[in-house]
């Protein structure tokens, strides 16, 4: 899947968060949109996700060559961010058989080998309220990487983990998000030391 950027910005009221910025994001590629906290990286995101339309400028998505429906661009999406939140009153399993219906996993996965590679023992039947910042993290991360969609987007992806669950996560990008196109936003370059192309945002003010 392709995401194309045409001009686009994206203002509240008055001021604009980011503007002038066009480019083209491949399948396969690997980005990293760098800025430190409040310069529009989230706002940029939204808006290669499909949950916010430009100010300006047009963005289209590709995928086999044909474009894709506003209303479906989200099928073919995966997307972790702090503010995306989870369903914090239903059980670890029933969240994941809850978004397997929404979106399928990667071939040969299942909720239960999802809870596996979760790495959260004693945490099947336990309601995700009573979970740590860290644990809920770890779930945001793995939906969206082990999700089958050609895009992956990951705002802020080492928010409250600790160094063994930023190596989680990266080892996670590493055998899951081959060949996909991998947008990863952060104000900590090490969160995407992975990512051979680099985007800032605060070129686009």
């Amino acid at each position: 899947m392709t995401i194309q950027a045409k001009n686009i910005g994206k203002r509240y009221r008055l001021e604009w968060i980011f503007r002038g910025l066009t480019h083209s994001f491949q399948a396969g590629d690997r980005w990293a949109i760098l800025g430190p906290n409040g310069s529009g990286k989230s706002t940029l995101m939204k808006v290669l996700s499909g949950h916010l339309s430009p100010s300006k400028g047009d963005i289209n998505f590709i995928h086999n060559n044909f474009a894709v429906k506003e209303e479906n661009v989200y099928k073919h999406i995966g997307y972790a961010a702090p503010y995306i939140e989870l369903i914090e009153e239903l059980t670890l399993e029933e969240a994941l058989k809850f978004h397997t219906r929404l979106k399928p996993l990667l071939p040969g996965f299942t909720p239960a080998t999802l809870y596996e590679l979760l790495a959260l023992p004693k945490t099947r039947q336990k309601e995700i309220r009573f979970f740590s910042s860290g644990m809920k993290q770890r779930l945001k991360l793995a939906l969206a990487i082990c999700s089958q969609t050609p895009v992956l987007l990951l705002d802020e992806p080492a928010t409250n983990l600790d160094l063994q669950g930023i190596g989680w996560y990266k080892k996670l990008i590493a055998e899951y998000a081959q060949q996909r196109l991998v947008i990863i936003a952060s104000n900590d370059p090490h969160d995407a030391d992975f990512c051979p192309n680099h985007l800032n945002i605060l070129d686009y003010k």
